[in-house]
C-alpha cells in the first residue's frame, strides 16, 4: 500500500508528515498501548455482534493433546530414537511423555464430540446464539472446533500472539478467528459470553484460564456459570482441592464452584440441567 507521507524541506531538514495511522513507531509506542488495548477488544466484539453471537460454550485444553493415529506415530518416532540411544535419560523422558499422550488422546475424541453436540444444539447452521469458543489453536482446541465444523455449525477461535507463532486450526469459521495481541483483552472475550466452560486435561494456559474464571466467579465479579473439568483423576492429581479447603485457604462452597465429568455427553447434560434448574434455559 502506498504510503500517504510528505517530505519537505527545510533549513536542510526533511521533515516526514504522514498519517497516524501509517506511523507504526507511534502506534507500537508504549503511549499508544491503549488505542491498541480498544482495537483488540473492538474487532471481535464488533464481529461478534455482526453475526448474532450472543452466548459461548467455551472449550479450554492443551494444545499438546493430539488425535489417536497422530499421537501413536509420534510415540513410534520416539520409540525409534530410543532404541538407538536407551542410555538418555531425555530420551526416555520424552518417551515417558508420549506414552501419556496416547492415553490422553481420546480426550480428543471427547472434545470433538462435545463441538458436534454444541454445533447440534442451534436452530440452523446459521444461527450463533450460543457459539462454540476455543482458544484457536491445536489439540483439544481444535478437536472441538472440528466436532463443530463436521455439523455445519459456526464457532469461534481467540488465538494470541506468542513468541513461537500458533496457526488457527483448520476448523475455525474464518470470519470468527481473530489474532490477539493482548492476554487480558482475549480473556476478557471468553468471559464476557460464556454459559458454560469445559476444561480438559492442559497445562500452564489451561491452568491459568481456568484459575482465572473460578476467581470472577468466586469474587462475584462473574456470575456464576457451569465449570465443567475433564478427567475427575487428573485434576485431582493436579489440584488438591480438597486440601485447599482442608488449610482454609478457600471455603466449602468454592468447592461448589466446579463439577467433574468424563464424557462430552456427561459434560453437556450437566451444562443443560444448570441451566433447568435455574429455569433459565440456553435456547
Amino acid at each position: 500500500m502506498k504510503k500517504n507521507m510528505k517530505k519537505l524541506k527545510k533549513n536542510n531538514h526533511v521533515i516526514e508528515h504522514r498519517y497516524t495511522k501509517e506511523d507504526e513507531k507511534f502506534l507500537y509506542s508504549d503511549d499508544a498501548r491503549g488505542i491498541r488495548l480498544q482495537l483488540d477488544y473492538l474487532k471481535a466484539e464488533t464481529k461478534m455482534k455482526e453475526y448474532g453471537v450472543n452466548h459461548t460454550i467455551v472449550v479450554f485444553g492443551s494444545a499438546r493433546v493430539i488425535g489417536f493415529s497422530n499421537a501413536l506415530e509420534k510415540l513410534e518416532k520416539i520409540k525409534k530414537k530410543f532404541e538407538s540411544d536407551p542410555d538418555s535419560n531425555t530420551l526416555l523422558a520424552e518417551l515417558r511423555s508420549a506414552e501419556r499422550i496416547v492415553e490422553k488422546s481420546r480426550y480428543y475424541e471427547e472434545a470433538r464430540t462435545f463441538g458436534k453436540l454444541v454445533g447440534s444444539s442451534g436452530k440452523s447452521p446459521e444461527d450463533c446464539h450460543v457459539t462454540l469458543m476455543t482458544g484457536g489453536g491445536p489439540g483439544i482446541m481444535e478437536a472441538a472446533n472440528k466436532g463443530a465444523f463436521e455439523v455445519g455449525a459456526k464457532s469461534i477461535g481467540l488465538n494470541i500472539e506468542l513468541p513461537h507463532e500458533q496457526e488457527p486450526n483448520p476448523y475455525l469459521t474464518p470470519e470468527l478467528s481473530f489474532h490477539f495481541r493482548y492476554f487480558a483483552i482475549r480473556k476478557l472475550h471468553f468471559m464476557q459470553r460464556a454459559k458454560a466452560l469445559v476444561v480438559f486435561p492442559g497445562g500452564f494456559g489451561t491452568l491459568d484460564e481456568l484459575f482465572d474464571l473460578l476467581t470472577l466467579i468466586q469474587t462475584g465479579k462473574s456470575p456464576a456459570i457451569p465449570v465443567i473439568l475433564i478427567c475427575e483423576s487428573f485434576w485431582n492429581r493436579i489440584v488438591d482441592f480438597s486440601y485447599l479447603y482442608e488449610e482454609g485457604v478457600i471455603s466449602k462452597e468454592d468447592l461448589k464452584l466446579f463439577k467433574f465429568a468424563e464424557t462430552a455427553e456427561e459434560a453437556w447434560d450437566t451444562i443443560l440441567k444448570w441451566y433447568k434448574k435455574k429455569k433459565t434455559p440456553l435456547f
